[in-house]
C-alpha cells in the first residue's frame, strides 16, 4: 500500500518534560510519548518531524508534527486512539492528510510564541509551573517600545544560546508585542524561524528594561551589538508557549494554535 503523510496538531504542557526532542533511554520527552501512542495505533514504529524543537519546562498549544505510513487508518483513529494512549500532559486536536512534499518543519513560513510572565509581589501557587514571574513592578509601555527595535530582519546573534546549531543567526520578526493584563505581562512574538532560547533571551532583555535598569534605546544597542553577554538573562521556561505555526494555504491545515488567557 502507497505511503500517506500525516500532519497533527499537538498541544502539550511541558512543565514535566526535559523538552520535545527524543533524548536518552530513561529520559521523558514529548517527541518520545506522541511517537510510543501512535504507535500503538499503526500497530509498526512511528518517526515524527516536528515545527520546532521546544525546551525543558516549555509549553505547546500550537505544536505542529507529520509522520508518513502506509498502515490504513481512518484520521480520526490517529486523534482518537493516539489521544486514548498519550499521558494527560500531551492531547492531539487535529489531524489531517497532506502532500508528500509537506514538512511540518520546512513548509513553516512562520512561528508564534507567547511569553507570560505574573508580575506580583507574592508568586502564585496555583499557575507556578505555567507562568513565569517577577516581583519587581515591569514597565510594560517602555518594554513595548523597546521591543519594536526587533522588527525586521536582522542577525540575532545577541539573543541565540551558545548551544544553539543554527548555521546563521538571520531571521525575520514579523511582530512583535508587549502589553499588561492585570498582573501578567505578555509578550506576543513571530517571526519566519527561532534561535535556540532567542524568546527568552529577548524577554530577559526587557525585563531589564521594564525594571529601568537600561534605556529603551538599549534594545537596539544589544542586536547591533551581536553579543550574547551585552544582553539580559534568560528568562525562565515556565512562561513561554508555542501557540502557532503558519503555512502556505495550499497545505489547508487549520489554525495550529490558541493563546493561553491567564488574566
Amino acid at each position: 500500500m502507497a505511503s500517506k503523510r500525516i500532519a497533527l496538531g499537538i498541544e502539550y504542557n511541558g512543565s514535566a518534560f526535559n523538552g520535545y526532542q527524543m533524548q536518552s533511554a530513561g529520559t521523558r520527552t514529548v517527541q518520545d510519548e506522541l511517537e510510543k501512542a501512535l504507535s500503538k495505533v499503526a500497530d509498526e514504529p512511528v518517526r515524527l518531524t516536528c515545527a520546532g524543537r521546544t525546551d525543558t519546562g516549555v509549553h505547546a498549544t500550537g505544536q505542529v508534527v507529520h509522520f508518513d505510513t502506509s498502515v490504513p487508518r481512518e484520521l480520526k483513529a490517529w486523534m482518537l486512539g493516539g489521544n486514548t494512549n498519550l499521558p494527560r500532559d500531551i492531547s492531539i486536536h487535529w489531524v489531517r492528510e497532506v502532500s508528500d512534499d509537506f514538512s511540518s518543519r520546512f513548509s513553516a513560513i512562520s512561528r508564534r510564541y507567547r511569553y507570560i510572565l505574573f508580575n506580583r509581589r507574592v508568586r502564585s501557587a496555583v499557575f507556578q509551573h505555567n507562568v513565569s514571574w517577577a516581583f519587581e513592578h515591569l514597565d510594560d509601555v517602555a518594554m513595548h517600545e523597546a521591543a519594536q527595535h526587533l522588527l525586521g530582519e536582522h542577525d540575532f546573534s545577541a539573543f541565540r544560546s551558545s548551544q544553539c546549531q543554527a548555521k546563521h543567526a538571520n531571521r525575520e520578526m514579523q511582530k512583535i508585542s508587549v502589553k499588561r493584563e492585570g498582573d501578567y505581562i505578555i509578550l506576543d512574538i513571530k517571526a519566519n524561524a527561532f534561535l535556540h532560547h532567542m524568546v527568552r533571551n529577548i524577554m530577559g532583555t526587557l525585563m531589564a528594561i521594564g525594571r529601568a535598569e537600561q534605556p529603551v534605546d538599549w534594545m537596539q544597542e544589544v542586536l547591533q551589538g551581536r553579543d550574547r553577554k551585552s544582553a539580559g538573562m534568560t528568562a525562565q521556561a515556565a512562561g513561554l508557549y508555542l501557540i502557532n505555526v503558519e503555512y502556505p494555504p495550499e497545505h489547508g491545515l487549520p489554525d495550529s494554535g490558541w493563546l493561553p488567557q491567564l488574566s
